[in-house]
């Protein structure tokens, strides 16, 4: 049918998580909850940090950068999400469709490098601690945080432009709680080759470069975990490790599944489970992994808590 005479969509129809008033409530609440702790959770760990100069350090800057992203992505979704389940009219428009996928694209992104940014800041700190605080000075710091976030940038970009030429004639239902490429692509009536094959290629690479970054850090630091002749050492640099690599397995195990697994094990309720996990319950774990680990941290809300922080100049 030639593209004239096709009738043109201008608005998606969130089918969301259940169709059922009480229910919809009912996963309100829990969503706004998991929200608000997230935005809590996250913000005070940036405001310890902020407020207590005993966490001055290159890996709590890092964490405060981490805690911002997993906020950005968190709020790229749930919003909107939590407007559809108590609005009759489950509707967004194409443009706030592809923004909110934007958003999702980079600070998805920005976080797995991050992450990998972490991983070299823990083998500094302990293949090389000699070094570490001229090796993790601000600058690098900085440097390394602004390159993760301009590599989100180019990977959303990348990925949103070949969507602003796709045409969308119906069906609009999104059988989803969120705007992501599969489910946008898979309703477009044109040519789809140019962004499946973008997306694949600068998912595949984005992928494998952060986390080859990662287990190339780490790989060195479990064998010099393992050298250690300390007990005691041993177990403190495994602690030291573990929250990184539980928050690590979090974001990639489920984001390659969601992104990667055959079509044949293609489910919709599956679907959206997966990315309740990764772009919801994440953001809200993360600070709570890392607080209930990290010993400075948990010392600094408590004196951020009991009013006995002071100020001091950077």
């Amino acid at each position: 049918m030639p593209m004239a005479n096709q009738t043109s969509v201008t608005e998606f129809i969130f089918l969301g998580l259940s169709s059922d008033p009480r229910l919809q409530l009912f996963l309100f609440l829990v969503f706004l909850f998991i929200y608000l702790t997230t935005i809590g959770g996250n913000g005070a760990i940036m405001l310890v940090r902020q407020a207590d100069p005993h966490l001055d350090t290159p890996l709590h800057f890092l964490l405060s950068h981490l805690s911002f992203s997993d906020i950005c992505f968190s709020s790229a979704t749930v919003p909107k999400m939590l407007d559809t389940l108590l609005s009759e009219r489950k509707t967004i428009s194409i443009s706030m469709c592809i923004a909110q996928m934007f958003f999702l694209l980079l600070s998805g992104c920005s976080e797995v490098f991050i992450l990998s940014v972490m991983a070299y800041d823990r083998y500094a700190a302990i293949c090389d601690p000699l070094h570490y605080m001229s090796t993790m000075k601000k600058r690098v710091c900085s440097l390394l945080v602004a390159g993760a976030w301009l590599v989100g940038s180019l990977y959303a970009l990348s990925n949103t432009l070949p969507l602003l030429a796709l045409h969308f004639c119906g069906p609009n239902k999104i059988n989803h709680f969120s705007c992501e490429i599969p489910s946008l692509v898979a309703l477009s009536c044109s040519e789809t080759f140019t962004s499946d094959t973008v997306f694949l290629t600068s998912a595949m690479m984005i992928g494998l470069v952060s986390l080859s970054l990662t287990l190339g850090s780490y790989i060195p630091i479990l064998a010099t975990i393992l050298r250690m002749r300390s007990a005691e050492g041993r177990q403190k640099a495994f602690s030291t490790c573990s929250s990184h690599l539980i928050v690590v397995c979090l974001c990639y195990g489920t984001g390659l599944f969601r992104y990667f697994r055959p079509s044949s094990a293609s489910s919709v309720l599956l679907d959206q489970l997966v990315s309740i996990q990764y772009s919801i319950l994440t953001p809200m774990l993360n600070p709570l992994i890392y607080s209930l680990k990290n010993k400075e941290v948990k010392a600094a809300l408590r004196r951020l808590m009991r009013g006995r922080n002071h100020l001091a100049p950077r």
